[in-house]
């Protein structure tokens, strides 16, 4: 075996960078209704979707499965091979089917073909092959160009990666269409760094009795009692509507102590720091990390959307350092 030069070896990554390049401008000309179809077919299914292909298709299946049920499309992939062994039995009429295959002339899916037709399971084909059973039988016909693949002109290359990019693409519309949002995703993704990255301030923050509440018209005496209790270094004062007026932290109440000796005369609403910087429960705890690193603050007061005056709970940087936000 005569050793490639280094120079050649890149040249031939390029070359087959750039077939899949153009597989994909290919691809992104093809799109048509019925792909418009095909995501509305993903939508409106009322049970499982499930993928299925053979060979390097079916691995594609099994990554654009994974990426459909990480965006609120619960689905699940099977192999062409055991469907031939009773995994058929896993696939109800009311379950979309999307068959996957370059040719879709494979003798595994001959047998799955004729089982949603005849059970009236919707089948979504993706193939490249007109003539082919799969387009043939499948009720909404995702076409795929017909891509030059790189190594030998065989080896699949081109084509699984537009059939990776249609399932992205498919998945994605549906997660737009639905309008699923990061709210959502975070839901699906709490552990690992995208876990982290999805947290929002309500995951993390205390609430309910937990949370350092005191009328503005308490005296200090008061405050210094309820904020030894609650640990948290800091007071959320409020009006009698419940409505929230002002913070006021273990910093402040020392230097106010420092210069006076009654703090039974000191009342709360006058010496409390007023406009408290709130974010909404919503809001990533990454992001309520930043905004106290930049306020040089540590805690926020937290609200419900468009209720800004209404505290929930409080977030403290503690809670955020405690779950590995940075």
């Amino acid at each position: 075996m005569v050793p490639l030069k280094k120079t050649k070896i890149n040249s031939i990554a390029k070359k087959v960078i750039n077939l899949e390049i153009e597989a994909l401008r290919l691809l992104k000309k093809s799109i048509d209704r019925n792909f418009d179809k095909a995501v509305n077919a993903i939508i409106n299914c009322q049970s499982k979707i499930i993928l299925c292909g053979v060979g390097k298709s079916g691995l594609i299946a099994a990554k654009i499965a994974s990426t459909m049920s990480s965006v609120g499309s619960p689905s699940f992939s099977l192999s062409a091979n055991d469907c031939l062994h009773g995994d058929l039995g896993s696939i109800s009429k009311k379950d979309l089917l999307i068959l996957i295959s370059n040719s879709g002339k494979s003798e595994e899916l001959l047998p799955i073909i004729k089982f949603a037709n005849r059970n009236k399971v919707k089948l979504i084909g993706i193939v490249s092959k007109k003539d082919s059973s799969l387009y043939k039988g499948s009720d909404i016909k995702i076409l795929l160009p017909e891509a030059q693949e790189a190594g030998l002109g065989i080896v699949p290359t081109s084509s699984t990666s537009i059939q990776l990019a249609i399932g992205d693409a498919l998945a994605i519309a549906a997660l737009n269409k639905k309008q699923f949002n990061k709210n959502d995703f975070s839901k699906l993704h709490p552990g690992g760094n995208l876990g982290k990255q999805l947290k929002t301030v309500e995951d993390l923050m205390v609430t309910k009795n937990k949370v350092p509440f005191i009328l503005e018209s308490k005296n200090l005496k008061e405050a210094i009692k309820i904020i030894t209790q609650k640990k948290l270094g800091v007071l959320i004062a409020k009006n009698k509507k419940g409505f929230t007026t002002g913070i006021l932290t273990d910093g402040n109440i020392r230097k106010i102590k420092h210069n006076n000796r009654d703090i039974n005369n000191i009342i709360i609403k006058n010496v409390m720091t007023k406009k408290p910087i709130s974010v909404s429960t919503e809001t990533v705890a990454v992001k309520a990390l930043r905004i106290m690193n930049e306020r040089k603050i540590t805690s926020l007061c937290v609200h419900k959307i468009r209720k800004v005056n209404k505290t929930v709970g409080l977030i403290h940087i503690h809670h955020l350092l405690e779950a590995n936000i940075e």
